[in-house]
C-alpha cells in the first residue's frame, strides 16, 4: 500500500490553511510549524508550535515528510539551508527567499533579467539619503529592505522637509529609496514550477490597494490581453533564474502599456485567491503538486473572477451567499483592526456580470 505523503510548512497563517484545504482531496497530510498556538492552519494539519528559526522546532516539523515548503517569505533562509542540510528536500529552495527577504537584492535580480523596475538607490546614511534623492527626484518612497508589509515599512517623500522624519522613522535598519511610480494601475501575475521544470501561469489580474492592504483583485485585468505574454514571460524568467520549484506571485505596475516590476513573493500569494473557484486548478493545488513531483494542473480560468479581502472584520454570510457565484473564505482569526480575516471570491460568465455581482459585494466589506 502507498505511504500517505506528508508536506511540512514553515507558518502556519491563512495561506498554509488553504494549503492543507487544497492538499486532503488529494490524499495529502500536513504538518505546520508557527509560533502560535492558535494558528489558523491547525484546522487542516498536525500544529508544532515553535520559533521558525529553532533548529529543534525545525528538526521535529521536518520529521518523516517528504517535503518542506513554506507560506511566507519570512521564514529565515537559514532555517531553510539547515532543513536542506539535513538531506530535506526545500522546496522552493533558499535562494528565493534570500531574493524576496531584501528589496535591493529583489531589485538587483530583476535588473539582471532585463526586467524593468523603478529606478532606486541603497540608503545606509542619512548623507545616503540626500545623494539617493538628489538622483532620483521627488516624489519618491522609502523603504526597508528587509521586512514590512502591507504598506508596513515605508514613507513617502513627497519635499526636501520629509526626509527628516522619515530617516528618524526607518533610519535604524538598511533601507532603499525608490522613485515614485506614476502608473496606471496595479497588477499580478502568478506561475508556478514543477520540479520536472514545467511552468505555468494564470492569468493578468488587477489589483486595488486600501491603506496598504490588497482590497480587491479582477481576473483577469481589464484590456490585459497585450500585457499578458511580457507578464508569463517575466514570471517564467524568474522561475528559471530563481530555480523555484513551487508558486511565484511577482506584483507589477503598468505605466502606459509597460510593466515595471515592483516586488516578487515565493509563495501562494493573496490575488491568487480567486483561483480556488476561478480556476481549473487553485494556485495552492498546484503548489502542493509542484513540490511533490506531481503534475502541474491546468491553469485556465473558469469564466471571469474576482476576490475581495475581509479586513478587520467579517460580513455576514447570509448577505454574501445570496450572491451567485460567490464564495466566502472565514480563516477563523481573531478579529481586529486592519487584520486580514477571510476574503470572497466570485465567478461570473461576462465581465458585466461579475460587476453586478460585486456592486452587490462591496458593501459588504466597507463597512
Amino acid at each position: 500500500m502507498e505511504t500517505r505523503a506528508t508536506v511540512a510548512v514553515l507558518g502556519g497563517g491563512q495561506l498554509g490553511r488553504m494549503l492543507g484545504l487544497a492538499a486532503i482531496p488529494l490524499g495529502v497530510a500536513f504538518r505546520f510549524l508557527d509560533p502560535s498556538p492558535d494558528a489558523p492552519a491547525a484546522a487542516v494539519g498536525e500544529l508544532v508550535v515553535g520559533g521558525l528559526d529553532d533548529e529543534a522546532a525545525l528538526d521535529e516539523v521536518a520529521r518523516g515528510a517528504d517535503v518542506v515548503t513554506y507560506e511566507w517569505e519570512g521564514v529565515p533562509a537559514t532555517s531553510a539551508r539547515h532543513l536542506a542540510a539535513h538531506g530535506m528536500p526545500v522546496r522552493p529552495g533558499d535562494r528565493s527567499l534570500e531574493v524576496s527577504q531584501d528589496r535591493l537584492v529583489e531589485k538587483d535580480t530583476f535588473r539582471a533579467l532585463g526586467v524593468g523596475t523603478p529606478e532606486y538607490r541603497a540608503v545606509s546614511s542619512r548623507p545616503d539619503l540626500d545623494t539617493a534623492v538628489d538622483a532620483i527626484g521627488l516624489p519618491a518612497v522609502l523603504k526597508t529592505r528587509r521586512g514590512g508589509y502591507d504598506g508596513k515599512g515605508q514613507a513617502v517623500l513627497r519635499a526636501p522637509s520629509d526626509l527628516d522624519a522619515a530617516w528618524t522613522s526607518l533610519g535604524d535598519v538598511p533601507l532603499i529609496l525608490e522613485a515614485f511610480v506614476p502608473f496606471d494601475r496595479e497588477l499580478s501575475i502568478v506561475g508556478v514550477r514543477g520540479v520536472d521544470g514545467a511552468i505555468a501561469c494564470w492569468r493578468v489580474v488587477e489589483n486595488e490597494h486600501r491603506d496598504g492592504i490588497l482590497h480587491l483583485t479582477r481576473a483577469p485585468a481589464p484590456s490585459s490581453e497585450a500585457l499578458t505574454a511580457r507578464a508569463q514571460e517575466i514570471a517564467s524568467e524568474l522561475l528559471l533564474a530563481l530555480d523555484h520549484v513551487g508558486v511565484l506571485a511577482i506584483e507589477l505596475f503598468d505605466v502606459e502599456g509597460d510593466l515595471l516590476a515592483n516586488e516578487v513573493a515565493p509563495r501562494v500569494h493573496n490575488s491568487g485567491h480567486w483561483t480556488i473557484e476561478g480556476a481549473m486548478t487553485s494556485q495552492f493545488e498546484n503548489h502542493v503538486r509542484a513540490v511533490l513531483g506531481l503534475p502541474l494542473g491546468d491553469t485556465s480560468a473558469r469564466g471571469t473572477a474576482a476576490m475581495l479581502n475581509c479586513v478587520g472584520a467579517m460580513p455576514d454570510a447570509g448577505a454574501v451567499l445570496t450572491v451567485p457565484g460567490a464564495h466566502l473564505h472565514d480563516y477563523g482569526k481573531a478579529a481586529r483592526p486592519g487584520r486580514k480575516l477571510g476574503h470572497i471570491t466570485v465567478v461570473a460568465d461576462s465581465p458585466a456580470d461579475l460587476d453586478a455581482r460585486l456592486a452587490r459585494l462591496l458593501p459588504l466589506v466597507d463597512r
